[in-house]
Order: structure tokens, then sequence, then C-alpha cells
């Protein structure tokens, strides 16, 4: 096999509609930074996108992207938001005039700007390098990894290849996808010595070839965080979405020994919400997968390891540790737990739907899906804001977007906000009191049978995407009987386990469980696993943090 081609140097990208500004601006750059950095001119914002999305699929990394604020078309905010979604862990600065200072404040928190420069910055070694060398130097410590070409062949209507891109989207690892069938896919597969009866094949950037792999070879392959640095830890945090997100941010900063493991890509179920809108702090919507990495990040900062592709199958109680098991036969100990593994969507039972998942049949918004969504016909199983949020994001693209809802309305189940979007969007129709009774297709969804709750009518549509956001499942089988659930599986906390006033279930101290306590003191919940929890962002990442203060308790009483 040939060597591994010289990975490019990383960028700056400078856009601005000004040519003598945009010369200006490049020239800068270039004189300190064009040794190690290629320094990139464009001169609008969707100039700009093009060519991020190129070096995108190229895997070339990007350092620093400098945009103007005032544009033509696209302003530099519109064009920084759009670039968040495709590098979003390059550092972001926005060019303004003095007039402009408000805008650029406001910006910080629509697009998580790092910097604003007032133009003109001369002399640049006193108003332009030093805020340029501080934010590559953050760049160069935030744990970026090389971006270059991880090369994904399969099959298009396959369940393993849909799952293998899904992982790799989520965990931001840049790739090409390649389908099996085309010139392409077939030349990869017989450089990589493999065939199509074994797919998906991954090629990884140094040449090594994957062949139906698992999420924990992709993660070590690719460059994850698999392997802990201790044995023993204050504080172990099972589950990386919002409240165990949150749980290591704080557990860290306040001094804690902190490690969060998750078995697939942190975020958990919010990290696949195209936009949220009703989280504190940002006015203009934040995306799941923007709002999880700057959390991953974050919790980086103060010095929390995570752990990704780790699948955690046991809890037991050995003393005063409190010792987690993976699913390899390996453990790690550690003086309290916070179980914050979420929940999954319940399956949805009919005729055809299990062997066409994967394969037009979707739980959960699917990332790498929805851009083959263009054009097309789309139904959303489901009236919960996850519903809603991926209705009004695919309906940007597909003809036509349908939510089938059992209820009467939309109401009860999904935020005013959601239901007001949905309402004045000409794209999205809503089909009430209706079920899904049968999907049909040879090697792909092609129809969906329906059924009307109140009538009993049934009618078949031609359908070739059905994505499901219905009921939440917690991820909670692995317990066993280690801690006190409900009868859905829900972990039972704090005042909830006292019954009958006086009567703790299964608790063994004198002293009451703190709120969110479980039966085994030591160990905490937080999030959406926890019983009738509110099941939104802002409550789980509240949660996360009030564990850890809990914890602190815990710890100065033992």
């Amino acid at each position: 096999m040939s060597e591994p081609k010289t990975p490019a140097k990383p960028a700056i990208l400078s856009v601005d509609d000004d040519p003598g500004v945009s010369r200006a601006v490049v020239r800068d750059l270039r004189k300190r930074y064009g040794e190690k950095y290629r320094i990139i001119r464009a001169e609008s914002g969707d100039q700009a996108l093009d060519t991020l999305r190129e070096m995108k699929l190229r895997g070339d990394a990007v350092a620093i992207i400098v945009a103007d604020y005032r544009m033509p078309g696209l302003s530099g905010i519109e064009f920084l938001e759009q670039a968040m979604d495709l590098y979003p862990i390059a550092r972001r600065v926005l060019l303004t005039a003095y007039a402009d200072t408000d805008a650029a404040i406001d910006a910080i928190n629509v697009v998580d700007l790092d910097h604003y420069l007032l133009k003109p910055w001369d002399p640049p070694e006193e108003k332009l390098y030093p805020v340029i060398d501080a934010l590559l130097d953050a760049w160069a410590s935030s744990g970026h990894r090389s971006t270059e070409e991880t090369k994904v062949i399969g099959h298009r209507w396959s369940e393993r290849s849909s799952d293998v891109r899904e992982f790799l989207a989520r965990n931001q690892l840049s790739y090409r996808w390649y389908m099996s069938d085309e010139p392409e896919g077939q030349r990869l597969l017989t450089a990589a010595g493999a065939d199509e009866l074994r797919l998906p094949v991954v090629v990884a950037p140094n040449g090594d070839v994957l062949i139906e792999p698992s999420d924990s070879e992709l993660a070590d392959t690719l460059g994850l965080n698999t392997t802990l640095s201790e044995d023993f830890y204050d504080l172990v945090v099972v589950g990386g979405g919002p409240a165990g997100l949150g749980a290591a941010l704080y557990g860290a900063s306040e001094g804690l020994r902190t490690v969060l493991v998750e078995r697939l890509a942190t975020g958990g179920q919010a990290g696949q919400s195209s936009r949220i809108e009703n989280y504190l702090g940002f006015p203009d919507g934040v995306s799941g997968s923007q709002l999880a990495d700057r959390a991953r990040r974050q919790a980086n900062k103060f010095g929390a390891e995570v752990i990704t592709a780790r699948d955690v199958v046991g809890l037991e109680v050995n003393g005063s540790a409190r010792t987690v098991r993976f699913d390899d036969g390996t453990s790690v100990d550690a003086h309290a737990v916070i179980l914050a593994t979420g929940v999954s969507y319940r399956q949805l039972v009919a005729p055809g739907l299990d062997e066409l998942t994967g394969r037009g049949v979707y739980y959960g918004s699917a990332v790498t899906e929805a851009a083959r969504c263009g054009e097309q016909d789309v139904y959303i199983v489901g009236g919960a804001n996850s519903a809603g949020q991926a209705a009004v994001y695919l309906s940007r693209g597909a003809r036509s977007v349908t939510i089938l809802v059992r209820g009467t309305s939309l109401e009860a189940s999904m935020s005013y906000y959601l239901i007001q979007q949905i309402e004045r969007n000409p794209r999205i129709s809503v089909r009430t009191c209706t079920e899904v009774i049968g999907a049909e297709g040879d090697d792909h969804l092609e129809r969906i049978i329906l059924r009307n709750r109140a009538t009993g009518e049934e009618d078949t549509v031609d359908a070739q995407w059905m994505f499901i956001f219905i009921g939440a499942a917690p991820r909670t089988d692995w317990l066993g009987d280690v801690v006190v659930r409900d009868c859905n599986g829900f972990i039972v906390a704090g005042p909830d386990l006292v019954t009958e006033g006086t009567t703790p279930l299964g608790w063994p101290l004198d002293r009451a469980p703190h709120h969110l306590e479980t039966s085994v003191p030591g160990i905490f919940v937080a999030g959406d696993v926890h019983a009738e929890s509110a099941k939104r962002v802002a409550s789980a990442v509240g949660e996360g943090a009030m564990a850890v203060m809990f914890v602190h308790r815990y710890l100065a009483q033992h």
C-alpha cells in the first residue's frame, strides 16, 4: 500500500467583500503566518462556504476564520453561523467598524465569537498579531485532530453503513462517502483488498483498512480518546448528553478528578437536534452538535477526561468504592458515580419496519441522511420537540415534510414556539390521529401504510424517508437491581425514594438521601433518565450541575 500523503498545512481563511481590505488582511496574515499556515482569501460569504465545503471533503484543517461584519448577501454573522457547522472548533473573528461594535458583541452568543477586531488595526504587530497568536494557541490546544480524509465504502441502503457514517459525523471525524456499486467505490475496494460481501469498509488516513468495523475499532483507529488514564477517580459520569457534560464540567471545575464515559458520541439526543431555540443565552438558537462540542471543550478545559465508544455494562458497590464495568471486561473505581445515560427512542412496532431500519427508516434525526432528502417527501413520526426541530430543519431542502401524530394536536407535547414555526411553514403539514401500521419496500423504504385512529380508515403513501421520534426508553437495563427504578425503568432518587411519608425504598442509611441520590449512597442521577424529569436540555444541564453539589456533600460526609 502506498505511503500516506503529507497533510496540508492548516488554513486561516479571510472573508471580506472589499478587495482592498481583503488584500490587506491577507498580506498581514501571510507576513506573519505564511510559513506554517495556508492563508486563503474569499470575497463573499457564499464563496467562502463553498471553499470550506471543499476543504471539509478533502479533510483539510481550518484554524481561524476571519470575516467582515458588513457583506452583501450573507453577513459576517450569518456566514460564521453556517461555517460553525463545517468547522466547529475553528476560531472565529469578526472584523467591524467602530459603529458596529454593539452588533459584534451581540454576535458572541450567536456564533460563539472568539474575538472582534476594529478596522483599521495598524500596526498589526500591536493590534492584529497578538490576537491571532492567542487564537492559534487556543486552537492548537483544543484537542483538534488531523482531518485527513477517511474513506467509507458501503451500500447506500445499509443500516451498518449508515451507522458508521453517523458515528463519524457525530464525533466530528472528517470522512468521504463512496457507494460500493459506483466505479470509485469499486476501485477503493480493490485497492483495500476487500469485497462487497463485507461492508462497510473504512480506510483510515494512515492507510489502515477496517472491514465491518465496530464503533470501538473506529474510535481507536481514528484517534478518539477511548482509554482511561487512571484506575480510580473522585467522580465517574456515565453518559455524555447535556446532563453528563454538565456534571463533568462542574465536577472538574470544582476540583474533582472526573471522567465522563460515553458509548457513542457526546451530545446524546440533544446532539442530534438541528436547532435548539429555547436554551438560555442563545437567542438565535444553536445546533445540538455545536452545543455539545462547546460543552465537551469546556469540560476538557477544566481537566475532565472524556472517553468515547466505551459501553458501560455494570455497576457494583465495593465498600466505599463504586465500580463501573465495561463490555471488554475492564472496570474503573470512583468515590461517586453520576448516572446520566439519557433515553433512546422507543421502537415502532409494525410490519416491515425492522427490515427497513437504516434503509429509509431512521430513529432520531440521522445527521448523515438529511442531505439526501432534498426535493423528496419526508415523514416524521412523533409530536415532541425533537420531531418538530427535525421537521423545521428538513423542510429547508425537502419537497414536503409530514408530521404524523397519534394525538389530536401538537399542543400537549411540543413547545409553543415550534408549533408556531410549523404552522407558518408551507412545506410542513401535520396529520393528527394517525399511526404507522406498516412499511414496504425491496432494498429500501418505498411506501408506508397509515391508519386514522378516529375513523379506522387506512391509506398507503409513497415514502423513501421516515424519521421516528416516539417515546423515551431509559438506558437502564444494564443496572439490574443495583438501584431502584420505577415501573418504566427510570431511576428513582431523593425524595421520591420515600414512600408513605417515612420509609425510604431500599435506603440503607439513617440520613435522608440527597435530592438526586439514588437508593445507593454515592450513586446519583441526572437528566432524562431521572424519573419524572422535565426532558429539556436546560433542566438536564441544571441537574448535572446540581448532582455535583450533592456529590461534594456526600464526600464530605464520608
